[in-house]
């Protein structure tokens, strides 16, 4: 193999690996998302949501539960589409 069909090699070998690592990811979110987040034990495996749980009660998160006031929305940002003054011509219906 020339030095070029080895470098794409390379480069395709890493693409592999990054994707089963981030499928493994997304799927062991799914999973805590879908029992112990909930309070259920995943099923035929309880030691995996036991170590899921204890893992996120490890983890540093912020406290989204104090005493301080949520800030208010800011209206001027928000807007009306109904205002924007396109009217649909007589009988509500679009030109072809």
């Amino acid at each position: 193999m020339s030095g070029a069909g080895s470098a794409k090699v390379e480069v395709m070998w890493f693409l592999v690996v990054a994707m089963l690592v981030i499928l493994v990811v997304a799927g062991v979110v799914v999973l805590y998302v879908a029992f112990p987040h909930r309070g259920e034990d995943v099923p035929h495996m309880p030691w995996l949501g036991r170590l899921l749980r204890k893992g996120v009660d490890n983890v540093p998160t912020l406290d989204n539960t104090g005493d301080e006031p949520q800030p208010e929305s800011d209206s001027s940002l928000t807007h009306d589409l109904t205002s924007l003054g396109h009217v649909r011509p007589e009988g509500g219906r679009r030109r072809a």
